[in-house]
């Protein structure tokens, strides 16, 4: 069964890099348009022209997503280009691993922000265009750790729980307009964000030793869950979470 994603435009927040990156990949193979957003112009740079040159429709778009008043701005310029899309993934977000002691509200804020603010306001922004369409499919990722957690991710935990709850209501509230929302919960992957894991030879070991599959998650398999959530195969699947974290929670 091919999945065909011809004629939708997917917004992919966070598509500069690591799992929305390789989410990108996935999706205009697909046939997908993809407008990519992000904070770093270079490797919004990098990751469209690697996209042009298979083939793919593709802009990037610079934008806070913290700020209400950006991605306003953003709104307007994506739709500019495609139109109004059918597929938001909201895959931005940031980690930083401290004690609830040693944290200043500023760091704390930060991260939570990086997942739910920016969620929300993409939201906010691009979903009145998916509104009257009957079409159209939201994808949060939300993390293994909001289900189970380790020491020193009170922020990054807290955050991607708070995707769940949001992403439930959410779904609730657009499912008569044929629009879904859905969470996805990686567990351990091979990106930028956890290079300090895997560089670190115990506590890559004890990542190892928590997967029953044996090895860390390849970005490509989550590509490929997030192209079936896109597509109109998934029209009966809202308001819940994937796991896709190698067994780690089933263990």
């Amino acid at each position: 069964m091919k999945i065909d994603l011809t004629g939708k435009t997917a917004v992919i927040v966070g598509g500069s890099g690591g799992l929305g990156e390789a989410m990108a990949h996935t999706l205009s193979g697909a046939g997908a348009k993809i407008a990519l957003v992000g904070r770093n112009q270079a490797k919004l740079d990098k990751v469209a022209g690697e996209l042009k040159a298979k083939g793919a429709d593709v802009a990037g778009f610079n934008a806070d997503m913290t700020s209400e008043s950006d991605v306003k701005r953003l709104a307007g310029e994506v739709n500019a280009k495609f139109a109004n899309p059918q597929i938001l993934i909201n895959s931005a977000g940031i980690n930083i691993r401290k004690s609830v002691t040693d944290f200043t509200l500023a760091e704390f804020k930060s991260v939570v922000d990086s997942s739910l603010v920016t969620t929300f306001l993409a939201c906010n922004a691009f979903v009145p265009g998916m509104k009257g369409t009957g079409y159209g499919r939201i994808i949060n990722l939300s993390s293994m750790m909001a289900h189970v957690s380790l020491a020193n991710r009170t922020a990054y935990s807290g955050g991607k729980a708070g995707l769940l709850g949001f992403t439930k209501s959410l779904a609730l509230e657009l499912a008569a307009e044929g629009i879904t929302a859905n969470c996805i919960s990686p567990g351990p992957f091979l990106t930028e964000m956890n290079l300090p894991v895997v560089n670190d030879p115990e506590a890559n070991k004890l990542f190892l030793s928590k997967l029953p599959v044996g090895r860390w998650g390849k970005v490509e398999e989550i590509g490929a869950l997030a192209c079936y959530l896109s597509s109109d195969l998934a029209g009966f699947i809202t308001g819940t979470d994937i796991l896709i974290d190698g067994g780690w929670t089933a263990a």
